[in-house]
């Protein structure tokens, strides 16, 4: 195995454009309305709209002289599928120590005395049903979509800077001076407070999709954390204490702003791209509604926007850059062709996988296919504002701020998923996840259960059934290849354990089995059902996950571990195509890690039933992974001849044994009872020996297994062999030297006398009245064919 470096470059870039506002007084407060409508205040008492289509600007109102603006905040557009009234208003704070609800014609609709003091900041809920205001007097006050006042949530000796709600809407986060507090809004609920910064905290963010805290500070700092207070990132000092940071709506980037600078960061902390704009302190920084630009701020009386270009998407031999916002160029690296591919509208949003470019734009959206660029199907979007695109071999998932929506690639719409509480808002690559037949999406009200539709539906998927957690889950992925009914999903829960599940739910609880422990990130390969994953300080490729379901006795033997130390802190696995997987480091840099590719070639020959090549396969890479891979693949699709060869690889004597055992027995149902004895499923062998009426067969597995409450309960319910049953016992107590203490079997033993010769009889009339059943009806010759 192999891995290379190769540094981001300029993976995203800011392209700057400043629009100077009518005076040179300060910038304070921004706001988008509309992707293409920004709204700002100055401390001229000027509301000017700014219309970047047209660049024109115009006065929407200027405010009383005694009113300086401070902070600005749209009345969220639309959440989920419910339309807001009230959308086309916004809050503005001022130092005056009020409110003001101001509509998008300038027309003040209320004035609220809410502080003693300026009042700092003003924050509406994501769902615009509530208000939250800080101020210079160190209260934090809720108030009604109104302006009634609801509470008071907390007081304090030092002025509160900045505010945020969290994603539920059920906390807030605030600064007191160097700490962060996050106070849920339920009463006596427990208040976490930390301390975040050497200087007083200027600025905060709280992102709804990834959950993450951005904060900056006066010790000229800018930090990342999660919601629990831990830090994640921590940038160097500045020159300038940071005035201004501001999550994108998806949560995948953010920007800070400080005194003559404007930096584009990813969302674990490093940069991609710094600019040193002449605008004095950028004080307030926010993103439009689709995510591709920003407006800052600014300290000199200008308002600066930048749009983010140079995005990259790669996928096998060609890679894909966004060189302006209408504009794509694709290069294909082997043979050096470039195309360029050209937009009506803004792009914004894109993914390349599958074959397939899909991209976003604010109107509609464009499929391309690698092997022709020319000519892409193109089809109007239902919402203009594309959060998330995933993609599959067969079809795409899009959402948006109105649904889930599923297409071919010929633009056919197959589905739109829906269930209770949805809000795609928050949806990402980590709690949706989409294969040729399911989608799997994690549910935001209850962490600890994920939603499964089918794909070319969007009805659930079995009965109905949910996928029940014992614990929240933070991450999941639909394995890609195979047929419906082996779907599985890994996931990562928040002890950091990696578990595998079928998503078949059909009656019976499906088995939720931990595959590993400390795992930060995991991919499932696109070409077979490989898994991948960052545990601790070691890079694991699960070569064969399914091998928990056959023979968890071999799964170390299954697995390729190397030290991932060299990845340093926080690395994050962003793709697993045929055997390269891609991690990015800490620092953005990218590692390319070539994973043998004999394990992918063998699972094309098991989903073929090869197994002659895949035995020849394996006697030639010599391995003993590839050995342990082709038993559990062999057992699980009962083909024991084949398994038989590769137990014996890999050193497996008694199993080896078992197995031939299992080649002697007189029935085909016998010798799939204990095949799937052989993979731990006793339920379902007691199950198949009873439907094929070996009632003795079913009662042996389970004295075999010194099951005994089970057998005596069997041998009663069909009124046969209860003195076999017994006599096996009094053996079983004999042999340890124990008295019967089962009251059970007291009973049924009383007045019993065990004659093993009569015993041993039947048990021989039973053997040979399955041999003579068997014969009669022609059994099969592999037991591969068995099923």
């Amino acid at each position: 195995m192999d891995f290379f470096h190769s540094f981001i470059g300029s993976f995203a870039k800011l392209f700057l454009k400043y629009l100077r506002s009518c005076v040179a007084e300060l910038v304070s407060c921004v706001g988008w309305n509309t992707a293409e409508e920004l709204y700002s205040c100055s401390d001229d008492h000027q509301i000017v709209k700014w219309n970047l289509l047209t660049s024109e600007t115009s006065q929407i109102v200027k405010l009383p002289d005694d009113i300086y603006p401070i902070d600005l905040h749209w009345f969220p557009k639309s959440l989920g599928i419910k339309k807001q009234t009230q959308a086309e208003s916004f809050v503005l704070t001022s130092s005056d120590g009020k409110f003001h609800l101001i509509s998008k014609l300038g027309r003040v609709e209320k004035s609220v005395e809410a502080h003693c003091g300026a009042v700092l900041a003003g924050r509406w809920n994501y769902e615009g049903t509530a208000l939250v205001t800080v101020g210079e007097d160190g209260q934090i006050k809720i108030w009604s979509k109104t302006g009634m006042l609801r509470s008071t949530l907390a007081q304090q000796g030092t002025p509160v800077y900045s505010v945020a709600w969290g994603p539920d809407s059920e906390k807030v986060l605030y600064t007191a001076g160097k700490q962060l507090i996050i106070k849920p809004l339920q009463p006596n609920a427990k208040v976490l407070q930390w301390k975040a910064h050497d200087g007083i905290i200027l600025k905060v963010d709280w992102n709804s999709v990834n959950d993450l805290i951005l904060s900056a500070g006066e010790d000229c700092k800018y930090k990342v954390w999660d919601s629990y207070g831990r830090p994640l990132y921590s940038s160097q000092p500045h020159e300038h204490p940071i005035t201004s940071v501001a999550w994108a709506p998806d949560g995948e980037l953010f920007a800070v702003g400080s005194f003559h600078t404007l930096r584009l960061c990813d969302k674990t902390g490093w940069s991609y791209a710094l600019e040193k704009p002449n605008t004095g302190s950028i004080f307030n920084i926010t993103w439009s509604i689709d995510g591709t630009q920003i407006a800052g701020a600014c300290g000199n009386g200008h308002v600066v926007f930048a749009h983010v270009v140079e995005q990259r998407w790669e996928w096998k031999d060609f890679q894909v850059t966004l060189t302006k916002r209408r504009t794509m160029q694709v290069r294909n690296v082997l043979n050096d062709a470039v195309d360029l591919l050209e937009f009506r509208d803004r792009v914004i949003k894109a993914s390349l996988n599958y074959a397939h470019l899909v991209v976003s734009t604010s109107l509609q959206c464009y499929v391309f296919s690698t092997k022709n660029w020319n000519t892409p199907l193109i089809f109007d979007l239902k919402e203009g504002t594309v959060s998330l695109i995933l993609q599959a071999e067969r079809h795409f998932l899009l959402v948006d701020g109105g649904g889930i929506y599923l297409y071919s690639y010929d633009g056919r719409f197959l589905s739109s998923p829906k269930f209770p509480g949805m809000r795609t808002d928050i949806l990402n690559a980590q709690t949706v996840s989409l294969s040729n037949d399911t989608i799997a999406i994690k549910d935001k009200a209850d962490e600890k259960i994920i939603f499964l539709f089918e794909a070319s539906t969007g009805k659930p998927l079995g009965d109905g059934k949910l996928l029940s957690h014992k614990n929240e889950i933070l991450e999941i992925a639909l394995d890609q290849k195979g047929l419906t009914n082996d779907r599985k999903i890994a996931f990562i829960d928040k002890n950091r354990d990696l578990c595998i599940t079928s998503v078949k739910r059909f009656g019976k609880e499906e088995q939720i089995i931990k595959l590993g422990t400390m795992v930060h990130t995991l991919a499932w390969s696109d070409t077979c059902n490989i898994l991948c994953g960052l545990q601790d300080t070691r890079f694991t490729v699960w070569y064969y996950p399914n091998t928990v379901y056959v023979d968890r006795d071999i799964l170390p033997k299954t697995l390729y571990e190397r030290d991932a130390s060299e990845f340093s802190k926080n690395p994050h696995i962003v793709s697993f195509v045929g055997n390269q997987v891609t991690i990015r480091r800490a620092d953005g840099s990218l590692i390319h890690i070539s994973i043998s590719p004999y394990p992918a070639i063998l699972h094309e020959y098991v989903s073929s039933s090869k197994w002659e090549d895949a035995v020849r396969l394996c006697r030639f890479v010599k391995e003993q992974t590839m050995w342990a891979c082709l038993a559990a693949m062999a057992v699980a699709n009962r083909d024991m001849t084949t398994a038989e060869i590769a137990y014996a690889a890999i050193g497996e004597i008694d199993k080896v044994q078992y197995i031939n055992s299992i080649k002697n027995l007189p029935s085909k149902e016998s010798k799939m009872a204990h095949i799937l004895m052989f993979s731990g499923n006793i339920q379902e062998a007691e199950m198949v020996l009873l439907q094929a009426g070996l009632v003795y067969q079913a009662i042996q597995i389970n004295i075999n297994l010194y099951n005994w409450e089970r057998a005596l309960e069997l041998a009663v319910k069909y009124k046969t062999h209860v003195d076999t049953v017994l006599a096996y016992r009094q053996k079983f107590l004999e042999t340890f030297g124990k008295q019967e203490t089962n009251k059970r079997y007291l009973q049924y033993a009383e007045g019993l006398e065990i004659d093993w010769e009569k015993i041993k009889a039947k048990i021989e009339m039973e053997i040979t009245k399955e041999r003579e059943r068997s014969s009669s009806s022609q059994p099969s010759k592999n037991i591969g064919l068995m099923h």
